[in-house]
């Protein structure tokens, strides 16, 4: 399944990091002794020598008891200094998935990181919002040292309920509007406490920029047409953001009912009570949503109060106002879920396998895409052929649809494709038989300081400072602007030009959506 793969890309390709040793030892509230005053209580952090971290936040009181399958309560205040040097617990999830690495898992779990320059001053923020098909992740797997001191911002990652915890859209838990999507709450949350909070970080709450990677740009999607986000955020960063790969709340109700079954709650009217009495390791599990063919999803449903519409018609219809938007791609993303698969099976498809593959995608549609993407054009690998396919309908194309929609809106559009085949990878993903070029996730080494690859070489590190710098430039002013590096132009329509980041350095490129064959998959789509 998708889930399956999703989740273990996140453990190959991000792995724990060790934070900044040190402290501060005076209590006086000041952002470079390491003390902060919050709404909830004081917090001691980690000092560097060029910023401070903050680990482990409450922004939402635990979800449990009467607040498991409920929208997030404030944090309850503290008395004393809070110790914010040690991560908090990942939010519960599968660890078969993605090993834990020993850090454990709770449901008080609704906590926030906080990077800050040493010297931090009404800055530009960054929400970070992580990726793991929602069934897996944490925000201390990204550290976020370069963006927050190189880039001068603050950055503010996030942990959110995953899994059926996070999205279970059971009948019985409410109105059928109000179901489903406690983790997409969660991350509101989140960014309340960021409006209500971050000035004594050094940042500046009217200048937040929410952003997202994977799962967490499909999050970003919901957040700019969801009611309960107006306002929070002024910009925003989709990368790989498989956005359409949402369902509306009534296809979620049979699949919810059949988790509950599944876990000991069959029963329609005792559910809630049953399922809040449930350990939590026996709702580790996360609830399918199937949309990607016969591939699971879970996470957000549309029709809800939360998350009214669909975020991908909505951003195709220009409906989601005139906030600046950076959003790309990697040219060869679901490479990587091929070479997963290839590791967990032991078996690379072959020719025989390719129509079965894509039926189970792309159903009736299927032949029309054999057609269109033959094996022949991929020296017969069926893995490429159908990672190429699955690229360009489900990633590349639907994320320049809601591009251009919003550039032709008005919107200030800034679009990007990472073509870096020869980016570092996890020493597995790089013992397949076919390679993994530009995958799904491999970008994240350019901006975070995440282990598990090989470092980066001198050309890559080039481009890692290009890409830095125009990403905080745009969440300081709204506009991806880097030291000698190319002029990144406003999408001006589609078919327009977009920046290209490759190991030669940045470069402006236009002929995106006909690599991708955007026109072919624009008339399955009507």
């Amino acid at each position: 399944m998708l889930i399956r793969r999703w989740t273990a890309a996140l453990a190959l390709v991000t792995l724990l990091v060790g934070c900044s040793d040190g402290g501060a030892d005076g209590p006086a509230s000041t952002l470079d002794s390491g003390v902060v005053a919050t709404a909830a209580g004081s917090v001691r952090g980690l000092v560097a020598p060029d910023h401070v971290l903050f680990q482990g936040i409450p922004y939402a009181a635990a979800a449990v008891g009467d607040l498991r399958f409920a929208p997030p309560a404030p944090p309850p205040r503290w008395e004393g200094m809070r110790d914010a040097t040690k991560v908090g617990p990942r939010c519960i999830q599968d660890a078969a998935r993605d090993p834990d690495w020993g850090r454990g898992m709770s449901e008080d779990c609704l906590s926030l990181n906080v990077w800050s320059p040493t010297d931090a001053e009404d800055l530009p923020v960054m929400v970070w919002i992580h990726g793991g098909a929602f069934v897996n992740g944490s925000a201390d797997l990204y550290n976020a040292q370069w963006l927050a001191t190189r880039g001068d911002i603050v950055v503010v990652t996030v942990n959110y309920r995953l899994g059926a915890l996070g999205f279970l859209a059971h009948p019985a838990l409410g109105p059928e509007a109000e179901v489903g999507n406690y983790g997409l709450a969660d991350q509101q949350a989140a960014l309340r406490w960021v409006r209500d909070n971050i000035a004594a970080f050094g940042g500046d709450p009217a200048k937040v920029t929410v952003a997202g990677e994977s799962a967490g740009a499909m999050s970003v999607c919901d957040h700019l047409v969801s009611p309960g986000s107006a306002e929070l955020f002024r910009a925003a960063i989709l990368m790989s953001g498989p956005c359409g790969a949402q369902i509306d709340v009534a296809a979620a109700r049979q699949p919810s009912l059949d988790y509950a079954a599944g876990v000991g709650c069959p029963e329609s009217a005792a559910a809630p009570a049953c399922l809040r009495a449930l350990p939590a390791d026996a709702l580790t599990e996360p609830v399918p949503f199937g949309l990607l063919g016969d591939e699971a999803l879970s996470g957000p449903v549309t029709g809800t109060t939360i998350l009214p519409v669909d975020p991908v018609e909505a951003m195709e219809q220009g409906e989601v106002g005139q906030l600046p938007v950076l959003v790309g791609t990697t040219s060869d993303e679901f490479t990587l879920f091929m070479a997963l698969e290839f590791l967990r099976s032991g078996r690379e498809p072959g020719p025989a396998d390719y129509p079965g593959l894509l039926e189970r995608t792309f159903g009736a549609d299927a032949v029309a895409v054999e057609r269109q993407y033959p094996l022949a054009a991929h020296a017969d690998n069926t893995s490429l052929a159908y990672a190429a396919a699955v690229t360009d309908g489900q990633f590349a194309c639907v994320n320049a649809s809601m591009a251009d929609g919003m550039a032709a809106a008005g919107a200030p559009v800034y679009s990007y494709e990472f073509t870096d085949a020869s980016a570092p990878a996890p020493e597995p993903l790089r013992q397949v038989p076919f390679p993994v070029g530009a995958s799904h996730s491999l970008e994240l080494r350019y901006l975070f300081d995440i282990g598990g690859a090989p470092a980066l070489n001198t050309a890559q590190q080039r481009l890692s400072d290009q890409m830095i710098g125009y990403f905080t430039a745009f969440v300081r002013d709204g506009v991806p602007a880097a030291p000698d590096a190319p002029e990144w132009p406003r999408l001006d329509g589609a078919g327009g030009p977009r920046m290209s980041f490759d190991t030669g350095g940045s470069e402006v490129r236009s002929g995106f959506e006909q690599e991708h064959q955007c026109d072919f998959w624009a008339g399955l789509r009507r």
